[in-house]
This record gives structure tokens, C-alpha cells and sequence, in this order.
């Protein structure tokens, strides 16, 4: 602040109601940021962009390995634990009154205000891995889906008898071009535009996957599958059944992941009354029924097409061969969408190795001297260090190129800590329950259950990499 003797200059941040800046105020939110707009109808669009994403694409394979009994059963209590466990979460906004108490921005602040000491460092580290895989599985993930157009198009042109083979790390080195790019742009992941364009895409993909699974079905006069999920026969022993059905609950945790970024949508909610929990609640129900509504629809008549021939990627196992065309267009959305989607998950590690670099030398001029061109603000720390991120996760993608098996095991290993044991520990502090009570019992029961499922699904994804290395050469995918 100014000194006593001078006029008080209040910097805009410390505006507040007590210091009688009653107009200035209007304009800003309870702890001086300025006013949040969002509704319950914007909170939900957000939430159903982040969920619908390429996981999307894996449900035909999953449900395939469960069956028709097992494989809706599986989407529906999964739908419900996440839903379930958001309500928990989203009280955990605010620390102490829900109306009044102190606000968390992001997932790790809350975190930081009710449990605190060795658990925040824990749940740094699992959402920074997480969020580094999710960037290598949509290195994998695009890469996949340009090959897939340069393939139907070769089917087009040569029939369906030529294999056309292409390697797909020339498109994964393209999207690390790009990817270098777009990573210079600061804040990139706040662009407005960007999540209208997400959401525009993966609507478009996912109907063109489920239009075509209806085509399919129909032209086959029947539905394929079978109430038990895929056979033990000739192609599948017992064993890799048990270690399939295990990775394709880890599939289903994965594409309804999105606990990691509610306390960032929440923040975006205008204040109360109603409180910023009761909003965000009820987005949550809407989002989850739509998203499972159209997962369903998505998964089930994928598996109706192919019965137990699912592909692990719908619009890039060639299930479907004609209209190529259409299937190009499914694909060009699924790279748009994933190349925003990439900057989305990237930009808050490269926020926190920045913070904590410019706190560690804040005198360098090699990190803080930048330079802005357009929308570009480059300085050689961020240029170097953003380039060095985005190339290490492109060798990695391209040394392991197995689209289902990454998304089962990050499903698998970030579904547990992040979906259900920080908000049902937050919610347990917040609230005050107490120990041994029915209420208390039933949450850690429901904790220690999805850390069993998580572990399994886990155990199921690694058996299926090593089983794949097996028969695998690195770079020559």
C-alpha cells in the first residue's frame, strides 16, 4: 500500500466492500478478481466439452469385452460415482462457508485448504502425470486419426484388399510442429472461441460414428453381440479376457474423467445466492445424463455394428470402409478437436514449471525478458522449455503407439485419486463427519471399492502393453 503520509493508492486487486469502494465493487467478485459471469447453462457446456472427448471413441471396444449386460451396467455406475463424487467436490469450492468462505481456484487449492502437508504434494504429482499422459495419448490419438485419411483414401482408390501401410510418425512429428507452435501462444487454453470449437468437433465425430454404427446395424439386418461380451475361443485365452474386461473399465473411467478441471469450471460461476456448489451441481447432473445418454448410444451401437469385432478406435479401426468422405471429415474434426484439447491439458504444467522457475531466478532475464509478436509472447526460457515438453512427449508417443491400452491405463490410474478419494476426504473435513458414522462408513467404503476397480483396470492395461511389446519394434509403427 501507499505510504501514510500520501493520498492511498489502492491497486485494483485489494479493492473491497469494508474499504468503502462501494462502486468500484460492482465490478469486482468477493476476493477482488473481477466479476464472474457464468451461469448454470455455461457451466455445463464446459463441463460436457471437457468429458466428450476422444474416450469416446473406445467405448464400442469396451463394452464389446464386457457384453451387453456388463458393458451398460459398468457406463452407468461409473456415470453415477462421477456424478456422485462432483457433488462432493463442488461444496469443496469454497473453504468454510459455502456462501461467504474463502474460494479454492484450482483443484490443487482445495486440496491445499482442507487436507494440506504430504497429500497436496500427492495430488500435484498425479495430476501432472495425468495431464503429461493425456498429452502423449493425443499425440497417439491424432496421429492415428491422419493416418486413417490417408488410408481411406488408398481403399478408396485400391480397394480393400491393398494393406495400405503408412507410418504414422510423420503425423506425429507434424503434430508436434504444431503443437510447438500454438504452446508459444501464453493462455492459450482461455481463448473463447477455443471451447465452442472443441465442443463443435467432437459433436461432429461422435455423430458420425454414431450414425454410421446405426447404418451398419441396420444394413446387417441384426444386432451383433452377445449378453457375456466377447467369446474364449481360437483368438482370445481366458486369461487376456480377464485383463481385456479389466482395461475396458479403465476405457469407461477415462472418458467420463473430468473432476480434475470442475473447481476451474466452478470458478467461472457468477456469485452467490444460489451458492456457486448448488449451480455446479446441478450442471453436473445435466452434463452427466447427456454425456451418458449419448455414450450409450455411442458405445452400444458401435458393439451392435461389430458385435466382437469392435475396433479400439471407431473411426480409425476401419470398421467402416464408405463414405470415405465422411469418414475424413470425422477424422479432421477428431485432429482440430485434439490439438485444441492438447494446449488445454499442457498449458497449466507449463504455468507451473514457469511460476515456480520465475520464483526460484527472478532476476534472469532468460526468463522473465519476453518478447511479443501477434499473439506469440516468446521468451528463450518459455521457447525452450515449452519445445523440449512438446518433443519429449512426441518421442514417447511414438515409441508407444497403442492408442487403447494409454487411455485404459491413464483412465485406470488417475480415476481413483482424483475422481474419488480427494473429494470424498475434502468433503469428509469440510462437513465435519464423523468417524464410524453410517454416512462416514459408506463414503471410504465407496473409496476403497473404485481403488480396487482402479488397480485391476491398471493391472489390465500393463498386461496388454507388455503382451503388445512382445511383437513390437520401436519407431516403426
Amino acid at each position: 500500500m501507499a505510504s501514510h503520509n500520501g493520498p492511498k493508492h489502492v491497486p485494483p486487486m485489494e479493492v473491497s466492500v469494508e474499504a468503502g469502494n462501494a462502486g468500484a465493487a460492482e465490478w469486482l467478485d468477493d476476493d477482488g478478481r473481477p466479476r464472474r459471469k457464468g451461469t448454470f447453462w455455461t457451466a455445463s457446456a464446459h463441463i460436457i466439452t471437457a468429458v466428450i472427448g476422444s474416450g469416446v471413441l473406445s467405448l464400442a471396444w469396451a463394452i464389446a469385452q464386457l457384453g451387453w449386460v456388463a458393458g451398460p451396467a459398468a457406463m452407468l455406475l461409473f456415470a453415477f460415482v462421477t456424478y456422485y463424487t462432483a457433488t462432493l467436490l463442488a461444496e469443496c469450492y469454497r473453504t468454510g462457508d459455502p456462501e461467504t468462505g474463502k474460494r479454492n481456484y484450482t483443484y490443487m487449492d482445495a486440496v491445499r485448504s482442507n487436507l494440506g502437508g504430504a497429500k497436496v504434494v500427492f495430488c500435484g504429482v498425479i495430476q501432472y502425470a495425468n495431464l503429461v499422459g493425456v498429452a502423449i495419448g493425443y499425440t497417439i490419438a491424432s496421429s492415428i486419426s491422419m493416418q486413417a485419411i490417408r488410408r481411406a483414401g488408398c481403399f478408396h482408390k485400391n480397394g480393400h484388399g491393398d494393406p495400405c501401410k503408412s507410418s504414422s510418425n510423420p503425423y506425429m512429428i507434424l503434430f508436434g510442429i504444431v503443437q510447438i507452435l500454438f504452446s508459444q501462444i501464453p493462455d492459450f487454453d482461455q481463448i473463447w472461441w477455443l471451447s465452442i470449437v472443441a465442443a463443435v468437433m467432437s459433436f461432429t465425430y461422435s455423430s458420425i460414428g454414431l450414425a454410421l454404427g446405426i447404418a451398419q446395424t441396420i444394413s446387417n439386418g441384426k444386432f451383433m453381440g452377445s449378453l457375456t461380451g466377447i467369446s474364449i475361443g481360437a483368438d482370445v485365452s481366458s486369461t487376456q479376457k480377464i485383463w481385456h474386461s479389466l482395461q475396458a473399465f479403465g476405457d469407461i473411467a477415462f472418458a467420463y474423467s473430468f473432476s480434475n478441471i470442475l473447481i476451474e469450471i466452478q470458478d467461472t460461476i457468477k456469485a452467490p445466492p444460489p451458492s456457486e456448489a448448488k449451480v455446479m451441481q446441478k450442471a453436473t447432473r445435466l452434463s452427466v445424463a447427456t454425456t451418458t445418454i449419448f455414450y450409450m448410444l455411442c458405445g452400444c451401437m458401435g458393439y451392435a455394428a461389430f458385435g466382437d469385432n469392435a475396433p479400439d478406435n471407431l473411426l480409425t479401426g476401419f470398421g467402416f470402409y464408405e463414405p470415405f468422405w465422411l469418414l475424413d471429415v470425422a477424422n479432421i474434426a477428431i485432429v482440430v478437436h485434439l490439438v485444441g484439447a492438447y494446449q488445454v491439458f499442457c498449458q497449466p504444467i507449463f504455468a507451473f514449471v514457469e511460476r515456480r522457475a520465475a520464483a526460484a531466478w527472478p532476476d534472469s532475464a532468460f526468463i522473465s525478458r519476453e518478447l511479443r509478436v501477434g499473439p506469440f509472447a516468446l521468451s528463450v526460457f518459455r521457447l525452450t522449455w515449452r519445445s523440449v515438453f512438446v518433443c519429449v512427449t512426441t518421442v514417447v508417443a511414438m515409441l508407444l503407439p497403442f492408442f487403447g491400452n494409454v487411455v485404459g491405463f491413464l483412465g485406470a490410474v488417475s480415476f481413483w485419486p482424483l475422481t474419488v478419494y480427494f473429494p470424498v476426504e475434502m468433503y469428509i473435513k469440510q462437513r465435519r463427519v464423523p468417524r464410524g458414522s453410517t454416512k462416514w462408513i459408506c463414503l471410504q467404503t465407496l473409496s476403497v471399492s473404485c481403488l480396487i476397480v482402479s488397480i485391476a483396470a491398471a493391472a489390465g492395461s500393463i498386461a496388454d502393453v507388455i503382451d503388445a511389446l512382445k511383437v513390437y519394434r520401436p519407431f516403426s509403427s
